[in-house]
């Protein structure tokens, strides 16, 4: 009966633990196109800085003053050497998904960015020369079929949300990747990621935000008619991007791998049936079969590499027979789901 117990309170705190990731991330999303399109605010840098500094702010909150989750002491030398270069691809990241959004519906977007895995093992491939197994490179071609086809048929393509939306993969592909090197050693919690990256993302977009965006910030000052309301929506969208973080940490904590994959996305299908709902964006039923091919594609692939992570771990237990592994398999990181890591 204790048992049946500690099933169910389990079983119910993973369910409240991906419903409250998916109501912060889905409505950090949300918020954010509101900004750019009916706030009138199109500004991707500042919305941007406004996001970095909320999350340095709440991070800080969290480890020194409630003292909510314990401090990963980091050499002030790796600071620079290492803190300081992911610090950079994570502002670039960030930066990349709200340009895109500022160009390209939700829809879009987010699935453009499930295309991540594919230029993960891409690159992993040909910069780092690692070898995968066949069955990861077949469980990318529905994401690349599904994301070829939704690129062909959607309403509202623009090249340069294409672009940015396209870049940013790359830029969350190379994060993941340099993370196995450069924060080798640190076993960095979200929370405790964004307290160290979130500040130095500020230092490195403040100064490009105000010379590419200031005059423009400026003019909308003056003229946006509500604008007492208008800044409490941005700022709120800020202290949300932090909550998610904190969310991610729970819910990381709170399933197991699979079902963190499959509850990943099937958060991008709730945030571009919610986005729909709200902004109407047209959508093709080609379009929407794109969609959902890639989504099916991702959790095809995060199957894929849990099954063939289980594998590795029971082959070495062979004590009377040693032998050389049966490959040279290098397995990438989860990434698909990983992206929700990407949100500050």
């Amino acid at each position: 009966m204790d048992g049946g117990k500690l099933w169910k309170w389990g079983v119910f705190r993973s369910l409240l633990a991906i419903l409250q990731w998916w109501g912060f991330n889905v409505t950090v999303i949300i918020m954010n196109k509101w900004i750019f399109q009916k706030l009138d605010f199109k500004f991707p840098l500042s919305v941007s800085c406004v996001h970095f500094i909320c999350s340095s702010i709440g991070a800080y909150m969290v480890i020194k003053v409630l003292k909510l989750k314990p401090l990963i002491v980091v050499d002030p030398e790796d600071l620079w050497k290492r803190i300081f270069p992911m610090s950079f691809v994570f502002c670039i990241n960030i930066v990349l998904g709200n340009v895109s959004l500022r160009y390209i519906p939700v829809s879009f977007m987010q699935t453009i960015k499930s295309f991540t895995p594919a230029t993960t093992v891409v690159l992993q491939w040909l910069v780092w020369r690692k070898h995968f197994d066949w069955r990861i490179w077949t469980s990318l071609v529905p994401i690349v079929g599904g994301i070829l086809l939704t690129s062909m048929t959607e309403l509202s393509f623009n090249m340069f949300g294409f672009c940015a939306a396209l870049f940013g993969c790359l830029a969350t592909s190379t994060k993941t990747i340099l993370a196995e090197s450069l924060l080798h050693g640190y076993k960095f919690d979200s929370i405790n990621t964004v307290y160290y990256m979130a500040p130095f993302a500020t230092m490195i977009l403040g100064v490009p935000a105000l010379l590419l965006e200031g005059n423009g910030v400026m003019d909308w000052f003056h003229t946006h008619p509500s604008l007492p309301a208008a800044l409490i929506i941005i700022f709120s969208s800020g202290v949300l991007a932090f909550c998610l973080n904190f969310s991610i940490f729970y819910v990381i904590h709170s399933t197991t791998a699979v079902t963190f994959n499959v509850a990943g996305n099937f958060k991008v299908a709730v945030a571009v049936l919610i986005s729909w709902l709200i902004f109407r964006n047209p959508i093709s039923g080609v379009n929407a079969v794109g969609c959902g091919i890639t989504l099916v594609g991702c959790t095809f692939y995060g199957y894929i590499r849990h099954m063939l992570s289980q594998q590795l771990t029971r082959t070495p237990r062979t004590p009377r027979t040693p032998r050389t592994p049966r490959n040279r398999m290098e397995l990438p990181p989860l990434v698909n789901n990983d992206k929700i890591d990407d949100k500050v």
